[in-house]
């Protein structure tokens, strides 16, 4: 997939010891602005995976514009792409967060990732090479479908 991005973003992969706190805000912010304000979804968001994951940022100047972190889960050994959102439609800045996680997992010699997909954005993940790996179930009142992808 040949994609343009704007070289004046930079990406910024960090542990969450890394984080500075008004990093960590932002990313807090638009997480709630997106997937609870926006998807009105009121939800649990700091799930303590947080203190796990790699966290991938996409700044443009001093401005999260877009967000996913990449995380084992602790109980499964699977690995995980989640939280991906970006601030503004439209701007290609979904399509490089999901470039920059996938980047981040094959450089932790991840060999698969699952996710789980608000069903609506099956598509977008199938432009990674994501596979559905579920029947659709409700997640905090939203559609969802589980995805696979080998790296």
């Amino acid at each position: 997939m040949a994609e343009h991005f704007n070289p004046s973003l930079s990406v910024v992969v960090q542990t969450f010891g890394q984080l500075t706190t008004r990093q960590l805000y932002q990313i807090l912010k638009v997480r709630a602005a997106v997937f609870v304000v926006e998807q009105n979804c009121p939800y649990q968001d700091l799930d303590d995976i947080d203190f796990e994951a790699r966290h991938i940022t996409l700044w443009q100047g001093d401005t999260l514009v877009a967000y996913s972190r990449v995380y084992q889960d602790a109980a499964s050994g699977m690995w995980h792409i989640g939280r991906v959102l970006s601030t503004q439609r439209k701007q290609n800045y979904g399509l490089r967060i999901m470039h920059e996680a996938l980047r981040v997992a094959r450089d932790l010699g991840v060999g698969c990732i699952e996710i789980e997909a608000q069903s609506y954005a099956i598509p977008f993940y199938e432009r990674f090479g994501f596979r559905i790996s579920s029947e659709e179930y409700l997640l905090d009142g939203i559609l969802h479908t589980r995805m696979l992808v080998n790296l």
